[in-house]
């Protein structure tokens, strides 16, 4: 499979810039895992997400004057065939309710569309309330459970679906 790439320029929907993770926001976003996270992603599996090419990292950051941008959250999807399956959607707690999950969804569907595909899936936690009703506003539907998915807690994970 060939991927496409995406924009290099950052994109600035909501306020926010979202551009595509390299391996020297590494710590970052493995501090934003921390935080976001009691089991984050492990340093090694986003390495290897930056180097599979239907893997995509996007980061949403806040523009500051003449200090670096603060990265405010992430979301994790491949796209693979006429697929988006999204992995990992993180917002630096601090930062929540600000719309960072929202613009970034916002941004991996629509890189789903451009890409002409028909279905999007992801799992979340089923005691996520606000995670799961971001996702029912984008049109999202649940239609399954996969018990003890999150095995650290043996929480149980609603499976949700979006068609294009």
């Amino acid at each position: 499979m060939r991927r496409m790439r995406e924009d290099a320029e950052p994109r600035e929907p909501h306020g926010f810039s979202i551009r595509q993770m390299t391996e020297g926001d590494l710590p970052a976003v493995m501090a934003l895992e921390q935080a976001a996270f009691k089991n984050p992603w492990s340093p090694e599996l986003l390495k290897r997400e930056l180097q599979h090419e239907w893997s995509t990292i996007l980061l949403v950051e806040e523009p500051r004057q003449f200090v670096p941008p603060l990265l405010l959250g992430l979301a994790i999807f491949w796209i693979v065939h006429d697929e988006v399956h999204v992995l990992n959607v993180a917002t630096a707690p601090q930062h929540r309710r600000r719309g960072v999950a929202r613009a970034v969804m916002e941004e991996v569907l629509e890189r789903g569309r451009a890409r002409r595909c028909s279905l999007a899936t992801l799992e979340v936690r089923k005691s996520n309330e606000p995670a799961i009703q971001l996702y029912r506003a984008f049109g999202f539907r649940p239609v399954g459970i996969r018990p003890n998915y999150y095995a650290d807690e043996g929480e149980d994970a609603v499976v949700m679906v979006l068609d294009f």
